[in-house]
């Protein structure tokens, strides 16, 4: 199917269907309603634009609920996850021990999940940007998460219309 026919195809859902949909590019129920309430998007582009403009009028506590969505970087994952996170699945093991433990220490610091968009990225990647994040302010590191969510959500986005 090509991005056109995807549009069509989310555009053309009931709306309890299109937000069913959204709601696995991003864990946020309220931002898979009101995406899914903006329906018909002349365009990619348009769908794009109004994805990364919703996600940023949310709140926190919507920031949180989409993040819980997402298991830890090195955890075995399903769905969209399992191929982002493709350079955490075959680390050596000491690798994956210390990016458990890494995670663990992010959480306790910032009450979520540790998020990255991680496609493309090593696990040594992955664990030196958290190394590098874990010492910013909560506030900061939210946004900054929040920041690694639109962009995941925009691949995401890109692969539901495909």
């Amino acid at each position: 199917m090509s991005a056109t026919a995807g549009l069509a195809r989310l555009n053309g859902l009931g709306a309890e269907a299109a937000a069913a949909e959204l709601l696995a590019c991003c864990g946020s129920a309220a931002w898979s309603r009101a995406l899914a309430g903006l329906r018909p998007f002349a365009s990619e582009e348009a769908l794009f634009a109004e994805a990364e403009r919703v996600w940023w009028d949310l709140t926190p506590e919507d920031w949180r609920q989409a993040f819980a969505a997402h298991p830890r970087i090195g955890e075995r994952a399903g769905g969209w996850s399992q191929a982002e996170q493709a350079g955490a699945r075959d680390a050596a093991a000491p690798l994956l021990a210390e990016l458990a433990a890494a995670n663990r220490a992010y959480e306790d610091r910032f009450g979520h999940v540790f998020l990255i968009c991680a496609t493309g990225k090593s696990a040594g990647e992955m664990l030196r940007a958290l190394r590098a994040r874990i010492g910013n302010e909560p506030e900061e590191e939210l946004r900054i998460a929040a920041g690694e969510q639109a962009k995941i959500t925009r691949l995401r986005l890109s692969r539901l219309l495909l």
